[in-house]
């Protein structure tokens, strides 16, 4: 969960990832901002557009069409991998999709099968739509994909997050086949190899997913690590989890920093847990450290 970027620092990201970027008319406030609420942020969404040809596709997805107003994304990525960006804020794109998702995205878990529709996709995630007819034939020039590859590695970077938190529109709203063409395991493969500091996939077809270790957590720090100028990536992935779990109190972050936000949220783990007085002051104790299950932070 995370501030959304500004304008300036979503141009800033992009290109520093090496991506060209191309900033359509009065992109920076166009948005649906007026209809609802945009943030906190947990996650990037690929979608794939059921059009042909950059302009067209771009055109489309900043003006939008009758019952569905643009912008319909924050950036469209064409077949020569150049992004353009056409939305800064709320934008159509997600739609209705499953709360038990957008959980594991905030917890950068497994996904489970998204069988309902009952959160408000538009508010949590960026948006970014491909150009490409969706039907199965319409090829992905690997360019195309490299540049899927660096957007959503670039904001995973700047928030903290994991490949985990890339997801296609077909794992967020039931009945959605986008994006269709590759895989999304394969995808989030390149994507956490970028972040982890190699150039990921460049071969013609995506990698087999590669088996996953069984969770690492961290362990009980103690009650003296929590206090007032602490700063551990442990406390971001602690407020990760409590979000997961309801008890977020946060108006944004979670990060690094220990402050009252994470300790209203640790008393509300707590109380779920059915503690009171002093036991549900706050302060995480081990007891229920070791229920809340926080993954050990990649330092």
């Amino acid at each position: 969960m995370a501030r959304p970027l500004s304008a300036s620092k979503m141009v800033e990201i992009l290109r520093a990832e090496g991506l060209t970027v191309h900033e359509v008319r009065s992109w920076r406030t166009h948005n649906r901002n007026t209809k609802g609420s945009w943030g906190p942020v947990n996650g990037v969404m690929i979608h794939h557009t059921v059009t042909s040809g950059t302009a067209a596709s771009v055109g489309i997805c900043y003006d939008g069409y009758p019952g569905l107003p643009g912008p319909l994304c924050h950036g469209v990525i064409d077949k020569k991998g150049h992004v353009h960006l056409v939305g800064n804020g709320r934008a159509n794109h997600a739609g209705l999709g499953d709360g038990d998702v957008l959980h594991a995205v905030v917890n950068e878990s497994g996904l489970p099968p998204d069988n309902e529709a009952d959160t408000d996709g538009n508010r949590h995630f960026y948006g970014f739509e491909c150009v490409n007819l969706g039907d199965g034939k319409d090829p992905w020039p690997e360019v195309q994909k490299e540049a899927i590859e660096k957007v959503a590695a670039a904001i995973c970077r700047h928030h903290g997050w994991s490949e985990r938190s890339v997801i296609g529109h077909k794992e967020w709203q039931p009945g959605k086949q986008d994006p269709r063409g590759f895989t999304m395991d394969g995808m989030r493969t390149r994507i956490a190899e970028r972040l982890g500091g190699r150039d990921g996939a460049r071969g013609g077809t995506d990698p087999e997913p590669k088996p996953r270790p069984k969770p690492s957590y961290e362990p009980f720090p103690g009650s003296g690590f929590f206090h007032t100028g602490q700063t551990s990536p442990v406390i971001t992935a602690m407020g990760r989890r409590l979000v997961a779990e309801g008890c977020g109190r946060y108006e944004s972050g979670p990060s690094p920093e220990w402050t009252e936000a994470d300790r209203r949220s640790y008393a509300a783990w707590q109380h779920k847990l059915g503690f009171t007085g002093e036991d549900a002051d706050g302060t995480p104790g081990k007891a229920s450290w070791d229920k809340l299950k926080v993954p050990r932070p990649r330092h």
